[in-house]
């Protein structure tokens, strides 16, 4: 089975699945749907990511997807280690703006779901990481947004490996949170 954390931002989650091990190494489920499902969010993924950073401090994000493609993510680094952080983007939500930063590591196997309504992005902390993540909605060009890495207003304190020379020219140009138009509402619980 698996435990989890919820975060201070209402459906961000931290998944943490239970290692069986032994001399040899170990075993673990990382991912059951009828649990996720049960305890996480009643979601259907239909697509997986992966994605390879040579070098340490290299930043991705911050990126949505708006509707009708909006997508909720389940990541995990499969190798190495990345800082990954989710930032409320819903209107009217009480934490809207707000931001949670979660190291998330190959040795430990710990997961971040990070619903529809949340920018996401991480740095990477160690050479060669290898993320991989699930997602709600298949990648559409039309609907892939996103805010700046280094917006005031959110404040993200990123860690001290970054790398601003590893930005790709899509991250260097995105708008700030208070440029970007609605595109989600909270809607409470």
């Amino acid at each position: 089975m698996m435990d989890l954390h919820r975060t201070e931002l209402d459906g961000v989650v931290e998944v943490l699945p239970k290692r069986h091990g032994d001399h040899r190494g170990y075993f673990s489920e990382t991912f059951r749907d009828d649990w996720f499902q049960a305890n996480v969010a009643s979601v259907l993924f239909v697509q997986e990511n992966q994605s390879l950073s040579r070098a340490p401090g290299v930043l991705r994000g911050l990126h949505f997807q708006s509707n009708p493609s909006a997508q909720g993510k389940l990541v995990r680094c499969v190798v190495g280690a990345i800082f990954d952080v989710a930032v409320d983007i819903r209107a009217g939500s009480p934490s809207f703006g707000k931001w949670i930063g979660v190291k998330l590591t190959a040795e430990r196997g710990n997961q971040l779901w990070v619903p529809p309504g949340f920018l996401h992005g991480f740095c990477t902390l160690e050479p060669d990481c290898l993320v991989a993540y699930k997602v709600t909605s298949y990648y559409c060009r039309e609907c892939d947004k996103g805010v700046r890495w280094d917006d005031a207003e959110i404040g993200i304190v990123w860690p001290d490996i970054l790398d601003l020379s590893q930005l790709s020219p899509k991250d260097t140009q995105q708008p700030s949170l208070a440029d970007l138009p609605t595109y989600f509402s909270f809607e409470g619980n």
